[in-house]
């Protein structure tokens, strides 16, 4: 009679620890399957420039960052003075996908805020971001010089995280370690 009872508890016992471990895991760590595979491929048009496109085969041979934002992201505003300050370091070259977002309204936005990139891309359907797996803006990407993704961020970028995670592995990667 005690053993009907062991296995239903035994399997309840089971998933309260995996509960327990899951309420213990960062939202922000979502790993991602692209980290150690090439970056997919795209061809999208300038942002400020529509009539020139853009393809990721031209950052080959550098270590650069994708930074996906969109005016109406709320969190976006909130790291872009993060942003600002760190491309003024000239560390990489930081590049922006902006995503889901009316060409207007993202341009209106750069020129409001300032802008932190070597180059904005417009991604107005969201395929590229669909490809690069993105939950939600903001979401930054480091990319190195093989065109292969070695970290994400999903959420926003902070001074703390640029100094302590993302300069380290770029320049890591530039082999300036």
């Amino acid at each position: 009679m005690k053993a009907r009872y062991l296995a239903p508890l035994g399997i309840f016992m089971g998933l309260l620890v995996f509960l327990g471990i899951g309420l213990n895991l960062n939202p922000r760590e979502v790993p991602s399957p692209l980290i150690g595979k090439p970056a997919p491929a795209f061809t999208l048009p300038d942002l400020n420039h529509p009539e020139v496109a853009f393809k990721h085969t031209e950052m080959l041979g550098k270590v650069w960052v994708l930074n996906v934002w969109a005016s109406w992201c709320v969190a976006c505003r909130e790291e872009h003075e993060t942003l600002l300050q760190f491309s003024k370091t000239g560390v990489v070259p930081v590049l922006g996908l902006n995503y889901k977002d009316e060409r207007s309204d993202g341009l209106g936005w750069l020129k409001q805020f300032g802008n932190p990139y070597q180059q904005s891309l417009y991604d107005h359907d969201g395929l590229v971001g669909i490809d690069y797996g993105v939950y939600g803006v903001p979401e930054t990407f480091v990319i190195d010089k093989r065109g292969v993704i070695r970290y994400k961020r999903i959420g926003i970028l902070t001074p703390e995280l640029l100094r302590d995670t993302i300069v380290p592995l770029v320049r890591e990667l530039q082999g300036n370690a």
